[in-house]
């Protein structure tokens, strides 16, 4: 499973694990590849997103080094840019993708050439979800202003010397085919071979699990009917574009609440396939203070528990070893199937 570690400049704000298994934990399951039938190879990767703050990044890094996080992305536009661009130099094991920001956050280019993209009377992104579907439903984001915003992001980490193993999007905007056919452009323009597949294992969290929690039952409501109305469209578009991507996430409902027992839970349910688990490691220290999250003591509790696994534990007892989106996209041919929905 794959497991992505989101190095993100300035906004990185989780830690994202890409695991081959069936990232980003990400993923700790048994992996089986997208097109093959051979038997299933147990695999996992770890995803997170640095550049956030230094706590954020200092939490990716350690995860790194236990060898329980192989996979991250980088924010453009992240206050801790520079640092996380450096530490990506020194751990050149640690698969580093693109963030892309077209929510919550400024621009690489000038507001002037993006102009659909940005909330009225400012020169910033909207700030949430319903505010770019009100956008797009009014003529907001132009698709050519899309590519190019992508466009400027994937130079800027390439001109820091971040090989780009992938991309994913802030706040999942690329589950969106207004959003996503752009991406994928621009993506394939930079020669980016991989993208996170944002859809959630079917099974890993029931409804009566998530009706224990208020605020889990409504990401599970959001993300089921968002899967049942985006799925099979974002899964041909992507088919059609040739770029690789995994089977889903894990993670994406438990947000804010991945402890170590929902963690280990979420590995003993999660179906054969390569996935990612999504995670948000990070230390609450007083810059995460400064910035507009709602992630925060949470990040030290899922860095508590990924750091409870080791990665002999994730094969032994999970059948899950850790991968990257760089063996994915080395694999044209690794695009997503539609998996049965539970």
């Amino acid at each position: 499973m794959p497991w992505r570690a989101g190095i993100a400049g300035g906004n990185a704000e989780r830690l994202n694990l890409v695991l081959p298994f069936p990232g980003g934990i990400s993923g700790l399951a048994p992996l089986r590849s997208a097109t093959r039938n051979a038997a299933p190879a147990p695999r996992h990767a770890a995803v997170t997103l640095l550049a956030l703050t230094g706590g954020v990044n200092r939490a990716i890094r350690e995860c790194h080094l236990r060898g329980i996080v192989s996979t991250a992305t980088l924010m453009a536009t992240g206050a801790r840019f520079d640092e996380a661009a450096a530490m990506a130099h020194e751990l050149p094991g640690l698969n580093v993708g693109c963030h892309v920001v077209l929510v919550d956050g400024s621009p690489v280019l000038p507001p002037s050439e993006v102009r659909s993209l940005l909330a009225k009377g400012t020169n910033r992104f909207h700030y949430t979800i319903s505010e770019i579907l009100r956008a797009m439903a009014t003529g907001g984001f132009r698709a050519e202003e899309v590519e190019a915003e992508a466009q400027a992001q994937f130079a800027r980490l390439r001109a820091a010397g971040v090989s780009i193993s992938h991309f994913d999007s802030h706040k999942h905007t690329h589950l969106f085919p207004k959003i996503l056919r752009p991406l994928l452009r621009a993506a394939k323009a930079n020669g980016i071979r991989a993208l996170r597949n944002p859809f959630d294992a079917p099974g890993v969290i029931g409804w009566r699990e998530a009706m224990r929690s208020r605020k889990l039952l409504a990401r599970h409501a959001g993300v089921r009917l968002l899967t049942a109305l985006l799925q099979g469209r974002w899964l041909a578009e992507v088919r059609a574009s040739g770029l690789a991507t995994t089977d889903g996430c894990l993670g994406v409902v438990a947000t804010g609440s991945l402890s170590e027992a929902a963690l280990r839970a979420m590995l003993e349910r999660v179906p054969e396939g390569t996935w990612e688990l999504v995670c948000h490691p990070g230390y609450n220290d007083g810059e995460l203070d400064a910035v507009r999250t709602v992630l925060r003591g949470s990040r030290e509790v899922e860095m508590a528990a990924l750091t409870a696994i080791t990665p002999e534990e994730l094969k032994r007892r999970y059948g899950v070893e850790l991968a990257g989106f760089r063996e994915l996209g080395a694999n044209p041919q690794a695009v997503a199937v539609e998996k049965s929905k539970s």
